[in-house]
């Protein structure tokens, strides 16, 4: 009895890391830059933090468990693609965006976050070409598993994320220059790292895509 109960937690952990995403997602839908609530920021930060250590926490307990399954393979990865990318696109969104009056005549559009659609749409490529390949070897028996670039692309994306909410939150890039500097830089470091991770696997499946 205790053999199987060990073999579900780990797939509770990573359903239990579906919610946290929904609970963030509800969060920052409420949020209007400038207007707040700060603290649905704050809260959103510390959900998103829970998700990525359910992340590492459920991935340990498989494997020291033997508790590895088709469930867990399946929607592990899925989980933190629904996190992420559901999280950039909020950051992306309307809550996100500031009209500029100051010039009546030519008022500008500026996302506070820093995260414009283009790179949104450019880490979900990078993710659908990675599974699109991943998809392609298994089918041909060949073992497809992350690679070091796959990891760090993860790391750097769950440290931007809340660090975007922090910024964003508590230190207005239209009165704190460095705000604004810190922010433009973790953006761009986490696009150029997502693009870059995407290379590795496109040289181990280029093989398989010749004619």
């Amino acid at each position: 009895m205790a053999g199987d109960w060990k073999q579900q937690v780990p797939n509770l952990i990573t359903l239990a890391r579906l919610a946290l995403a929904a609970a963030f997602f509800i969060l920052l839908s409420v949020y209007r830059f400038p207007q707040g609530p700060t603290w649905a920021l704050d809260a959103a930060l510390v959900l998103f933090l829970l998700g990525v250590i359910t992340d590492a926490v459920d991935g340990h307990l498989a494997r020291r468990w033997h508790a590895t399954s088709l469930f867990g393979r399946v929607m592990d990865p899925l989980c933190d693609k629904v996190l992420v990318i559901g999280a950039l696109i909020m950051l992306a969104g309307p809550g996100f965006v500031w009209i500029d009056l100051q010039d009546p005549s030519t008022p500008q559009r500026i996302v506070v976050s820093g995260i414009l659609p283009w790179m949104v749409l450019l880490v979900l490529l990078r993710e659908l070409l990675v599974t699109g390949l991943r998809s392609l070897a298994e089918s041909r028996g060949i073992e497809f598993a992350a690679s070091w670039s796959g990891k760090a692309k993860m790391i750097v994306q769950s440290a931007v994320v809340p660090l975007i909410l922090l910024l964003v939150g508590h230190f207005d890039p239209r009165s704190h220059e460095w705000s604004a500097l810190a922010r433009d830089a973790l953006v761009w470091l986490m696009v150029a790292v997502t693009v870059l991770s995407g290379v590795p696997y496109l040289r181990r499946a280029w093989p398989l895509l010749k004619p």
